[in-house]
């Protein structure tokens, strides 16, 4: 696991030749682009933008639309593309342990559409390579998986095998997952879609791999597994290093990751990765004005958002990046450390840094007052959601142990 750190001078040479790379519309003779920079009344040319690559890139509007690891894309756009491409290589080889130029991939909008573009592929596959019948075809996944998967369940017309989760440690119950794939395969169902998770985001419970693809392969099953790592995907693989979640584990086809949220890129910067020879199944071969045409959900896409990831991996560099995850994750430790003082109930995966406390244990106040999350809004909470932040200093954490502790004070005194 290694990219480079770069200084800022480095950055902005980088980026800014990628971005004269792209087509200027100020002055080129652009006709038969369907887009132009940024309003220039509302985006002025303002001094500072030479100091900052990413708004600039925002403000030249580069379009990155397809999956340029894959086939030639839009030649206006290469010197950017060609960020984009170097991002993806980093998160698939060097985070994720992929093989050199073993995997695709490309910058969603976010989770929810990763998530949902891997099965939109596994569906295709299914359906071309074994002639499938939707009805045969089936998404198994936890009862803590993320809303974007029943979400793209209904999308694609699938069906759903939502499994059960044990209450205190989060994992799925792998004596049901057996009944539930006999039962299944006993209705028709002849492939599965298999979602698991690398940080749920309630819990941030990480799914057993080896466990729930044992069970799949002693049914002899037919399956692809396809890893949700929306929140665990910038962390898990540096606070637990020898874990199995990677593309080294042969029975992992693709990955979602979400760098608007422990990376701290702006909203809409989501990841797809994919092993080689699987984004061929959602070609839209109508795309036809588009060079190299379009593989994604999304279409269109500013390539503001790949450079933005880039920048943030590369300021840090690996190492960088290595150990502010690690300083993050001992912040939980202690925070966790003050919580068992007080004989509070929660749950948190030792490599994650988020902590669902017991709704027993907080008050509705306590929870309002630190912006909490509930495991739901309709009807009563049963946990509530802190995640260590790269805001959320000890000093804060300090804060809201005393306001418990006040609390339980106050609830033991009547």
């Amino acid at each position: 696991m290694f990219w480079k750190q770069y200084s800022n001078k480095e950055i902005k040479e980088i980026i800014f030749n990628a971005l004269k790379q792209n087509v200027n519309y100020r002055k080129e003779p652009v006709l038969g682009i369907p887009g132009s920079h940024l309003d220039s009344l509302t985006f002025y040319d303002a001094p500072f933008l030479k100091e900052s690559p990413f708004i600039t890139s925002l403000i030249e509007n580069s379009n990155h639309i397809g999956c340029h690891t894959l086939v030639s894309s839009e030649s206006a756009f290469s010197g950017t593309q060609d960020i984009e491409k170097d991002l993806i290589r980093i998160c698939a080889e060097e985070i994720l342990s992929g093989n050199k130029d073993k995997q695709d991939g490309y910058i969603s909008s976010g989770g929810t559409e990763a998530n949902i573009q891997a099965m939109w592929i596994y569906r295709n596959y299914f359906l071309e390579e074994f002639n499938a019948k939707r009805n045969e075809i089936s998404v198994i996944f936890s009862e803590d998986t993320h809303y974007s998967i029943p979400k793209g369940v209904n999308m694609l017309n699938l069906n759903s095998l939502i499994l059960k989760v044990d209450k205190k440690n989060r994992q799925i119950k792998l004596d049901l997952l057996q009944k539930d794939i006999k039962s299944a395969q006993n209705n028709g169902v002849k492939y599965f879609i298999v979602i698991l998770n690398m940080a749920t985001t309630m819990f941030g419970s990480v799914d057993d791999i080896n466990g729930v693809t044992n069970i799949l392969k002693k049914q002899k099953s037919n399956y692809k597994v396809h890893i949700d790592g929306a929140f665990g995907g910038f962390i898990y693989p540096f606070t637990n290093l020898k874990n199995y979640y990677n593309f080294q584990n042969p029975e992992i086809t693709s990955f979602s990751l979400d760098a608007h949220k422990m990376l701290q890129a702006p909203y809409g910067t989501g990841i797809f990765l994919v092993r080689k020879g699987y984004m061929k199944y959602v070609l839209t071969k109508e795309a036809e004005y588009i060079n190299g045409k379009d593989h994604t959900i999304c279409g269109s896409r500013s390539g503001a958002n790949a450079i933005a990831v880039w920048i943030i991996l590369h300021m840090y560099g690996s190492e960088g990046w290595l150990n502010k995850m690690v300083s993050i994750n001992n912040r939980t430790n202690r925070f966790c450390d003050r919580l068992d003082e007080l004989n509070i109930s929660y749950y948190r995966n030792p490599y994650i840094n988020l902590v669902a406390i017991s709704s027993k244990e907080i008050s509705q106040e306590l929870a309002r007052k630190f912006y909490l999350v509930p495991d739901s809004y309709n009807g009563d909470q049963s946990w509530w959601k802190i995640v260590v932040m790269d805001h959320v200093k000890d000093v804060l954490l300090d804060k809201f142990i005393l306001n418990l502790q006040q609390y339980k004070s106050e609830k033991k005194s009547g």
